[in-house]
């Protein structure tokens, strides 16, 4: 796995300040797959707006999903504006705190772009408006972020909902015991879980159990929030989490219980999500994808377009989820 900078609380961003010259041994490392367009609809720019330097605070980098993100953001940079482009990723690990002192930090340091991956979509505002006011510019991708950012670069958060809780609907017959784990009170988050109550509210027969327990995102929280649930609930015909990564810890949990009464559908289309559905004993069933990569990419792109002049047609752009399934999976490799 190629190294990501993990830039904890007010750390060297000053290297900004030097970024036409060598690298500093915080910046990341340069990726060798070189990355393509996302979309048709989108040109790079080619104004006279040269790109130096991009921040990008994320969620969490202990979820691959947001380690591919922040290789992808550091290997788009570099496509568009060479190999001298310096590239800080920061892990926030879902701190408002954290995450401002990082924004600022990108800020005083001159970022070029600033890509957003929002720890509080509300709690953020104050912290865009100040970066905005000093003319940076932003983009939120995975999760909508307030403040007036320059664009919103998300998976189709709800329709991954509808898409894994539809399924869920028309395995179990319209009848069943459903429990939701969920996860940080991100807006990806809340629009995943908000999309599935949509489909399961047409279902009068199918009862959730339980949809406010955290997992935090991760197969640690997943593994404790599951065996909770386990000890709680005797009957249980379905399990939506709101990503892979807590969706297996949900399996281990079941696995260590010995319980196999229910089938688990997660979002993200993690790698090791695919090998869980693939396996022909395991309560993995589907997973709603994501494309971390696509959107990454994209969110680079959008951010030197405007940069160069350029704004988006439309400020907010949704990329479209595909269910897998264990009738589809062997064509499936994840990302």
């Amino acid at each position: 796995m190629k190294r990501i900078a993990l830039i904890v609380g007010i750390l060297g961003f000053a290297v900004f300040g030097c970024r036409n010259g060598a690298q500093n041994d915080n910046t990341a490392t340069n990726t060798t797959n070189t990355a393509t367009n996302t979309s048709a609809e989108t040109k790079i720019a080619t104004g006279n707006k040269k790109l130096r330097a991009v921040g990008f605070t994320v969620g969490d980098l202990s979820n691959p999903f947001f380690v591919v993100m922040g290789q992808a953001v550091e290997a788009e940079a570099k496509r568009i504006g060479g190999k001298d482009v310096t590239v800080i990723v920061a892990s926030s690990a879902y701190d408002l705190n954290q995450q401002a002192n990082q924004i600022e930090n990108f800020t005083g340091a001159n970022a070029d772009i600033i890509v957003l991956n929002a720890a509080d979509k509300r709690g953020i505002r104050p912290i865009v408006e100040n970066a905005k006011r000093a003319g940076r510019i932003i983009i939120a991708v995975d999760t909508g972020a307030e403040g007036g950012v320059d664009a919103t670069i998300t998976t189709n958060n709800v329709q991954a909902g509808e898409v894994s809780c539809k399924y869920i609907a028309d395995r179990l017959q319209g009848k069943g015991n459903v429990v939701i784990v969920n996860g940080p009170p991100v807006d990806s988050v809340i629009q995943r879980v908000s999309g599935c109550e949509n489909v399961l509210s047409k279902y009068p027969n199918i009862k959730i159990l339980s949809k406010n327990q955290n997992a935090d995102g991760s197969r640690d929280g997943g593994l404790r929030v599951m065996s909770d649930l386990l000890t709680t609930f005797p009957k249980i015909d379905a399990v939506f989490a709101i990503n892979d990564p807590s969706g297996l810890g949900a399996e281990l949990a079941a696995k260590q219980a010995q319980r196999k009464d229910f089938f688990i559908i997660g979002v993200d289309g993690a790698p090791e999500a695919i090998t869980a559905i693939a396996a022909k004993d395991g309560l993995y069933a589907a997973t709603a994808t994501q494309n971390p990569r696509g959107m990454a990419q994209k969110a680079v792109q959008v951010g030197n377009d405007i940069l160069n002049g350029k704004k988006p047609k439309s400020p907010t752009i949704l990329i479209p989820v595909k269910l897998i399934t264990k009738d589809n999976v062997s064509t499936e490799k994840g990302w």
